[in-house]
């Protein structure tokens, strides 16, 4: 166990973990990002059943959310590097395909993933709120944009924080997948040192709790955020 441990001290493996775990953090945050934002387009066309935009969402939603991730990630890397590496060798770039396009699918495969979930939690955040709220607020004469940005979107946003916080725990752990495809992440540096010092344990230990000092101090920040949306009352 302390050869072990000094074998990732000296080996300079502490820095590659902790480029590694920069790079989750980065395809994390750009896909919950680029998720939230199709959650919430994709939510409110559900909640407002515009048709036929909501049957493609219900499809989307569908095939997503019952298609294993790992097998998503699968299709759009091996369905496309090989167009893109041709593509890439054309123009002289023989290199992207290895360097910045495994972190692009990275992104894309878990933000669409991210999304269908974030579709349904933005979906029943918007059905939870009173609609007495939003009757009484036309009942006024409020312009429906103002409607909106006053009486739906600060209760949606209320109500979905705990349900995105969901969102985000697996979206980090979904980065995990990624590795399949080489990118540089956690999970990848993990395995390649472990194959390397031959001390599995110790890496994937590690990287263990890299992950869970990522999901409790997300944890904190998403706290945070509850209690600040919360409704003060006053005494």
């Amino acid at each position: 166990m302390e050869l072990g441990l000094w074998q990732v001290w000296e080996g300079g493996w502490i820095s590659a973990i902790l480029r590694g775990a920069a790079i989750t953090i980065a395809l994390g945050m750009a896909s919950m990002a680029i998720g939230v934002v199709i959650g919430v387009g994709c939510g409110l066309i559900k909640w407002a059943r515009i048709f036929p935009l909501m049957l493609v969402v219900d499809f989307y939603t569908s095939v997503v959310r019952g298609v294993p991730e790992l097998l998503i990630i699968y299709l759009l890397f091996f369905s496309s590097v090989e167009f893109v590496a041709q593509v890439a060798a054309a123009f002289g770039y023989e290199g992207l395909a290895g360097n910045g396009y495994a972190f692009t699918i990275a992104v894309v495969a878990i933000a669409a993933i991210s999304g269908a979930y974030s579709t349904e939690v933005v979906r029943g955040a918007l059905a939870a709120i009173p609609s007495g709220h939003i009757e009484a607020a036309r009942a006024l004469g409020i312009p429906g944009r103002r409607i909106f940005h006053r009486i739906i979107a600060p209760q949606m946003l209320r109500i979905a924080v705990p349900g995105m916080n969901n969102v985000w725990q697996t979206t980090i752990k979904d980065t995990a997948l990624v590795s399949v495809v080489g990118l540089q992440e956690l999970m990848r540096v993990a395995f390649v040192g472990a194959g390397s010092t031959r001390h599995p344990f110790i890496f994937y230990l590690i990287a263990a709790l890299v992950y869970l000092a990522i999901t409790l101090v997300s944890q904190g920040g998403f706290d945070w955020i509850e209690r600040r949306l919360r409704p003060r009352t006053r005494k």
